[in-house]
């Protein structure tokens, strides 16, 4: 069907959803997803050449998943609310599953154990897909317990919450357990939490952070050496800086970098400062720039709802994505402590790539415009 085709009048799938969906989020996330083709393509070869792998080894890996992960947003995103309710429960509870299961059958890499492989086959790492599915999940439940005071909607999301920490501290990777926590809270608030739920949950949230600098060598390292870099090994974190400083305001140009070349995650974890060294500051502000705008136009479309369980869930996606997206860029600059965290639709990664396309088909399928309120009685 031709752009020509589509008009007011079209009454099919594609036609209702084009006239529906909201395109200045749909336009950010495609330019989103350029620039990560565009950064890969850089970033990729010194990466492959560290292993010995051939030059495109890791964009043509990442080219494979990237057609699967937007035939995931497009066809998560013509759901209706209800739809996609139904959708997170049951792949909530799949993902759960696989998430227990990689506490015994996961594979240990660096002391953690966050990959799921069963024989040749790679699952990827399940907390990725949990992330999205349980802010819809948590949200649901959230909404049923305003609506019907009788439903035991804020103890249940808590007992998921305690079980999905304790799944990821087990792992262990507190990252993502701040992530999720960040986002429940968030969730929380807006449906209308007490004020002294709020400091009594800012206070066990304060001593889960000291906690984990004591439980969690890792931790401790990470955080020693962001208050002190002699500590330690901040090789990363130096290097990162470096190519920022390289890069200037408008950057050395595509494939002229040179510090990538001894950034060993600069595929990943550091895509951010790879986006410094070769275009520059001026790159780097247009990426935060669209991550900003995707983050602030989900939450006022969100301030617009009148469905508290859509309202919930769109805030609770709008701050995951933007939380992710603010971890890794604040960890490149050495603005806080290092995590492995991806930077949405930009850094190298199969798993996140496809968990980052089924979240941002919920949140689409969730803002686009609703003539009635079929999805309200949920």
């Amino acid at each position: 069907m031709t752009a020509r085709a589509i008009t007011r009048t079209d009454i099919s799938t594609v036609g209702r959803w084009w006239w529906t969906v909201d395109k200045w989020m749909l336009t950010a996330t495609v330019l989103l997803v350029a620039i990560g083709i565009l950064l890969n393509l850089a970033a990729g070869p010194p990466a492959a050449g560290r292993i010995g792998a051939d030059t495109f080894h890791f964009v043509r890996k990442q080219m494979a998943f990237l057609p699967l992960a937007l035939a995931v947003m497009f066809g998560i995103s013509l759901l209706a609310p209800i739809q996609v309710r139904r959708f997170a429960v049951i792949s909530f509870a799949i993902s759960g599953v696989l998430l227990l299961a990689t506490l015994i059958l996961g594979s240990d890499v660096n002391g953690a154990k966050r990959w799921l492989s069963i024989g040749p086959l790679s699952l990827g790492q399940p907390s990725e897909f949990v992330k999205p599915f349980f802010a819809v999940v948590s949200a649901w439940m959230f909404a049923e317990h305003k609506l019907r005071e009788e439903f035991p909607g804020n103890l249940i999301a808590l007992g998921l919450l305690l079980c999905v920490v304790a799944c990821l501290l087990s792992q262990p990777d507190v990252g993502m357990t701040l992530v999720v926590s960040s986002v429940w809270c968030a969730q929380f608030f807006i449906a209308g939490l007490p004020i002294i739920y709020v400091i009594f949950i800012a206070c066990i949230g304060l001593a889960g952070i000291v906690g984990a600098y004591f439980m969690f060598p890792h931790v401790a390292s990470r955080v020693d050496r962001f208050l002190d870099p002699t500590v330690g090994d901040s090789y990363q974190v130096t290097t990162a800086m470096r190519a920022f400083q390289q890069g200037g305001l408008f950057g050395r140009g595509p494939g002229e970098g040179r510090v990538k070349e001894a950034l060993p995650d600069a595929h990943t974890d550091f895509i951010f400062a790879v986006a410094g060294e070769e275009f520059g500051v001026m790159l780097c502000l247009l990426i935060v720039a669209l991550f900003a705008f995707l983050v602030i136009r989900a939450l006022t479309k969100m301030t617009r709802e009148e469905n508290l369980f859509v309202l919930l869930a769109v805030g609770g996606l709008s701050v995951q994505f933007g939380l992710q997206a603010m971890i890794n860029m604040a960890s490149s600059l050495h603005m806080m402590p290092t995590k492995g965290m991806t930077l949405p639709f930009i850094s190298y990664g199969g798993s996140s790539l496809l968990a980052l396309g089924v979240g941002m088909g919920m949140l689409l399928a969730l803002t686009r415009r609703r003539r009635d309120l079929e999805g309200r009685a949920l």
